[in-house]
């Protein structure tokens, strides 16, 4: 096996960690703990990573791995195939065209409009959902879902920023 090899497999595994890293967030958010309620309260993961790394590392979570992340999402959430797929795609393709705007902001900027974002992201959710479903479906839950992902969004956004400073380096 030849250095370059190696180099070259080290790289791949360093730029594929966005996928992954959203992939096992997506997957943490959909695990059933047995909490009465929790599954009400559950944060949108996915959603901060799609934020955070079309601001940071758009390069390392293009469009289309967005579109794999959203419709993973709705097969393991229940969702009608689809929804979160263009609701990520949509923010990933906002946020990314602000991309100038966000880069070197205050977190608490970034903070604030990650809410805006969300509050947006959860509005889509809950107006393609009860379309879907031919119903007016219950916003609280939607309500209570987009504060525990704006209330964690700051944990999660220095573990990722943390991931990116230490393993995701420009070469």
């Amino acid at each position: 096996m030849k250095p370059a090899f190696w180099h070259k497999l080290d790289l791949w595994a360093r730029w594929s960690t966005p996928f992954g890293l959203t992939v096992v967030l997506l997957i943490v958010g959909v695990i059933p703990l047995h909490v009465p309620g929790f599954g009400v309260v559950v944060p949108w993961l996915p959603l901060m990573a799609v934020y955070h790394w079309a601001i940071y590392r758009p390069e390392l979570l293009p469009a289309y791995a967005v579109f794999i992340i959203g419709v993973l999402e709705d097969i393991l959430s229940g969702l009608p195939i689809g929804v979160n797929a263009v609701i990520f795609l949509l923010i990933y393709g906002g946020v990314l065209s602000q991309r100038r705007f966000f880069v070197g902001k205050s977190f608490n900027i970034l903070w604030l409009c990650f809410a805006l974002v969300a509050s947006g992201a959860s509005a889509a959710n809950w107006l393609l959902v009860s379309l879907w479903n031919a119903t007016m479906l219950m916003p609280h839950t939607l309500f209570f879902q987009f504060l525990t992902t704006v209330g964690l969004y700051p944990v999660l956004a220095w573990i990722l920023m943390r991931w990116q400073h230490t393993f995701l380096r420009e070469e």
